[in-house]
């Protein structure tokens, strides 16, 4: 499936330089995934969230499967995306089980799903078993004419072992590759998000998260290569404070 040609989805070039050259507020929101993936989360606060995107216009929420259809209700008709998370956080469920759950949030009303890897085998560098996993994620999500983003969680994995899961998603037909769920160790680096651009080019989206919590975190990100940024601190970054939020 292709990637939308608008800010934070799609290639890398014409969003990145945009956000990169103006560097406010308008620019920088289009960019971000307003993210609540705290299982305790109550409806008041997805619906928070909800209200507080359509207001700063960013790019998408992103929530557990079980508020899919809350967020959909609740941006009907704001130009917000709805986003969804398939193998959370571990991603250590066998590739037909994820591909049922994006089925099903897709169903429900989910516009992109963000995947997790199955890390042991991008650490035992198998292939084979990358691909597999994400392509049968990918036919679900693209059969509902939805976007998949692949979360390679970085912080688990050595160069060598990122650059093959990138090369796996890009095999199995993904959308996008992602850095972190923020659930394990460390989240976005800079490195990271320039090293998963290099491997996968320039058609497929790079989104960076987890502890993205200023514009300047943000802007250095996509000065990097990153056409999409997933975090929970988006008000801070668009207003230029400093977020505190660990992911």
């Amino acid at each position: 499936m292709s990637n939308e040609a608008s800010p934070g989805t799609g290639t890398a070039t014409s969003p990145a330089g945009s956000a990169g050259e103006g560097g406010g507020a308008q620019g920088i929101a289009s960019f971000i995934d307003h993210t609540l993936l705290k299982p305790e989360a109550s409806e008041a606060e997805i619906l928070k969230v909800c209200a507080e995107a359509a207001e700063y216009k960013f790019k998408s929420v992103c929530v557990n499967p079980v508020w899919v259809k809350t967020v959909k209700t609740a941006l009907k008709g704001t130009g917000v995306l709805t986003c969804s998370v398939v193998g959370f956080p571990l991603g250590a469920t066998p590739p037909d089980v994820k591909a049922f759950e994006a089925r099903g949030a897709v169903l429900d009303g989910a516009d992109e799903v963000d995947m997790v890897i199955d890390i042991a085998a991008a650490r035992a560098s198998d292939k084979g078993a990358l691909v597999d996993d994400i392509k049968a994620v990918a036919e679900a999500v693209h059969q509902g004419e939805a976007i998949l983003k692949v979360i390679i969680e970085t912080a688990l994995l050595s160069d060598d072992q990122k650059v093959l899961a990138c090369e796996a998603a890009v095999e199995a037909g993904a959308d996008f590759v992602k850095t972190s769920t923020g659930f394990n160790g460390s989240g976005a680096t800079v490195e990271d998000v320039a090293l998963m651009r290099r491997t996968v080019g320039p058609d497929l989206g790079v989104k960076a998260s987890g502890g993205v919590r200023s514009l300047e975190d943000a802007q250095a990100m996509i000065a990097a290569g990153a056409t999409r940024i997933g975090a929970s601190s988006g008000i801070a970054i668009v207003k230029g404070e400093q977020g505190s939020s660990g992911y």
